[in-house]
């Protein structure tokens, strides 16, 4: 009679688990976007209007060194003793400092990643990091080197107000003056077409192979990023929605 009690409570403790099991919603797949483009293509501006489209983290390198330097953990005190010495942050580190983000509750849907990976080893190593259910979805915007350079060189910022011009596609009133203060108009240093250029060569040596990359995969989206911020935005929107 024992033996029969037991194995009854056992098969009714099995049942409860599984009836609680079916009652459980499955877990959401996270959605995981990167955002690829060479310098001045306009990641920056169209990262910051779909993470609030999609309701997910936008998350940059730049950021998360600074982030870490600034509060002075670990990571960031390896990261600094490389940025003091004038050395690139190898790539361990910087993965380190990624997957210590994404593992926050709030990066459970999914995140964007902005200006990661830049390298086919930095794809491949975030591959193997990704759980099976992720979503990946690889944005890359299309522009032409000389349109970029043509935006960056002609980009003049307000010393005063800081309201950014371009001498080509928006440009001042009076030549050199700020339509809002009156303020003089300059040009950063990095914004000078050699700058741009050599960012531009390091890109295609390094990136670029990231858009066959994940063409081969199937997860590439290209977008043409030539167009007024408007309407890439809508583009990137009616691609993904298609996702």
């Amino acid at each position: 009679m024992k033996t029969l009690f037991w194995s009854l409570c056992l098969g009714m403790t099995t049942l409860s688990s599984l009836l609680f099991a079916q009652d459980q919603p499955p877990k959401e797949t996270a959605k995981v976007v990167i955002l690829l483009g060479p310098p001045g293509s306009g990641k920056g501006t169209q990262a910051v209007r779909l993470t609030k489209e999609l309701g997910i983290p936008h998350i940059s390198t730049g950021d998360l060194f600074r982030e870490n330097i600034s509060k002075d953990t670990e990571l960031g005190r390896k990261a600094k003793s490389y940025t003091n010495a004038g050395k690139l942050v190898p790539d361990e580190l910087v993965l380190d400092m990624l997957f210590d983000r994404v593992s926050r509750p709030d990066c459970a849907r999914g995140y964007l990643l902005d200006g990661f990976p830049r390298t086919l080893a930095q794809a491949e190593a975030l591959d193997k990091y990704l759980p099976p259910n992720t979503q990946l979805i690889v944005l890359s915007l299309n522009v032409p080197d000389d349109l970029i350079v043509k935006r960056a060189e002609g980009r003049l910022t307000c010393k005063n107000c800081g309201t950014i011009y371009n001498r080509y596609f928006s440009p001042p009133a009076q030549e050199g003056k700020c339509d809002k203060c009156g303020g003089e108009l300059v040009q950063r240093p990095d914004d000078r077409a050699e700058v741009v250029e050599e960012r531009l060569r390091v890109y295609h040596a390094q990136t670029q192979p990231l858009v066959e990359y994940y063409n081969k995969k199937g997860v590439l989206i290209q977008v043409d990023g030539t167009k007024s911020p408007d309407e890439v935005f809508s583009a990137l929107k009616e691609k993904l929605s298609s996702r």
